[in-house]
């Protein structure tokens, strides 16, 4: 298989590790997918979680582990917040809105990263934060 690509949007917050994190446990509270009763923390820890991840995913947030720095390059499954370069690149006024970001990933102006990565970016409305947008692809 070549994984599955995959976008959504989750709450926003100032920090986007904690964005990430919260986005995961409303996705985990929504679909447990089997493994109820365990935070996202524990699942990671879980080789059961593991080989479901690896072999299928869940086509969400809760396909990676952790957020990483936008200029760290290391490979999944993790989720990368884009620079601000990168988001200019689509977005040249730096503040892209949720339909400039879907038309850019439906435009393919916006790539979807490689097998087991995911990027994510703030969204705005009025000029003020309002979402994150998260995409990404499945390791399967």
């Amino acid at each position: 298989m070549g994984g599955n690509a995959w976008s959504h949007t989750g709450p926003y917050q100032r920090d986007p590790a904690a964005a990430f994190r919260q986005a995961q446990e409303n996705e985990l509270a929504r679909d447990n997918r089997g493994f109820e009763g365990r935070s996202v923390e524990e699942l990671w820890r879980d080789p059961e979680w593991e080989e479901y991840i690896y072999t299928g995913g869940t086509g969400t947030v809760l396909d990676f582990s952790l957020m990483i720095e936008a200029w760290d390059s290391h490979d999944g499954p993790f989720m990368r917040p884009l620079t601000e370069d990168e988001v200019r690149a689509w977005a040249p006024d730096g503040r892209p809105t949720y339909e400039e970001w879907d038309a850019a990933i439906d435009g393919e102006r916006l790539d979807f990263p490689g097998r087991a990565q995911g990027n994510c970016t703030v969204l705005y409305r009025d000029g003020r934060p309002a979402l994150i947008g998260y995409w990404g692809v499945t390791a399967d």
